[in-house]
């Protein structure tokens, strides 16, 4: 039998897969037999009964792979180059601009008209796949994100912002969210062909309103603080955080760390106001740096709210109170798990430590 394998798998993989293959040879040679092959190399009984009754017949060499299987590429290598940066700039480069998505049938469409070569569906996607394509979630990123301004700040301004904190001072990022009485849903196992109830609320009156602030400094303790305000729908009732409320949860934390605090945060209203502007020059201790706009992925307090989110998926607060309760509990769990506070600053991508001279 001749064993070609997947022709998407890669070269890698298809000799990880001759290896086990080639290692069930050298058991059977040692007299092993087929069911305890299968057992120490993790296969199915049929797969080693198979590699048994072909080894009998041709030795070792008869396990050996003769390389991927399937047609061959219609594509040559150069070909093939050339596709993948095609599918790099995306579907609105090529005439699809209703919207951001890449099909089978759209890449059969490409390849007809850039290389006059007629593939199904079926086949483009498995040339995807040897392409190191595969079906992902995209992430969402806003039109007016100015990348140019994104790189700048992560060339120029975060080196600084290491450079004021380096002689003792925190880095401490904040960021704010809002929690409704509606939770988000999260997956769940139900029975087959039942798609499972949560009950919630229908009234949407009640909210939170959270700031939170990771304070991180080299060779010390990531901290959690944060700041909730509970708003019941009155009428005349602020519905968000005010200037003091923010400057509350620095002065909080600034008390806690007993060390100059360099803050980040983003360019939120509340945040450039004037009587921001005001309560940050009457605090010698603080440096305030804004974030470049449209870029979330640069402050690790978005994975705060994120781990939130997963942690209240359907949940049955009933009152905003109740929901109040529960944030703050997930919220004070995370302050004793400062390793999950560093893993949300590693998302980010921003080397804390090492300060440039």
């Amino acid at each position: 039998m001749r064993y070609a394998d997947g022709g998407g798998m890669t070269a890698k993989e298809r000799a990880r897969r001759e290896a086990v293959r080639l290692r069930a040879a050298e058991l059977f040679a040692a007299g092993v037999g087929a069911p305890e092959v299968a057992r120490q190399l993790r296969v199915s009984p049929k797969s080693a009964c198979q590699w048994r009754r072909d080894w009998a017949a041709g030795g070792p060499a008869a396990l050996a792979s003769t390389g991927p299987g399937g047609q061959r590429c219609r594509l040559g290598p150069a070909l093939r180059g050339k596709l993948a940066a095609m599918l790099e700039q995306g579907p609105a480069a090529h005439g699809w601009d209703e919207d951001q998505v890449w099909t089978g049938a759209r890449v059969a469409a490409l390849i007809g008209r850039k290389f006059h070569i007629a593939y199904s569906v079926s086949g483009a996607t498995r040339l995807m796949h040897r392409l190191g394509f595969s079906p992902q979630m995209p992430a969402r990123r806003a039109a007016e994100r100015d990348e140019a301004a994104v790189t700048a700040w992560k060339e120029d301004t975060w080196p600084e912002v290491r450079t004021r904190a380096a002689t003792g001072g925190w880095i401490c990022f904040e960021d704010e969210a809002g929690r409704q009485q509606r939770p988000p849903t999260g997956r769940t196992w139900g029975r087959r062909g039942r798609t499972p109830v949560v009950t919630v609320s229908g009234r949407r009156s009640g909210r939170i309103s959270l700031a939170g602030l990771i304070a991180l400094r080299p060779g010390s303790r990531t901290r959690l603080c944060y700041r909730a305000r509970v708003h019941h729908g009155r009428r005349g009732e602020r519905r968000s955080l005010s200037e003091a409320d923010y400057m509350r949860l620095v002065d909080g934390t600034h008390q806690l760390l007993r060390a100059p605090i360099v803050l980040v945060w983003d360019r939120l209203g509340t945040h450039v106001s004037k009587a921001m502007r005001q309560l940050v020059a009457a605090r010698p201790w603080l440096t305030v740096f804004l974030l470049p706009a449209y870029a979330p992925e640069l402050n690790p307090v978005e994975g705060v709210w994120a781990h939130c989110r997963h942690r209240l998926a359907n949940l049955t607060a009933g009152t905003v109170d109740r929901l109040e309760v529960l944030v703050r509990n997930r919220l004070k769990r995370l302050q004793y798990r400062p390793a999950i506070l560093d893993g949300f600053m590693a998302e980010t991508g921003l080397q804390l430590d090492s300060p440039p001279l």
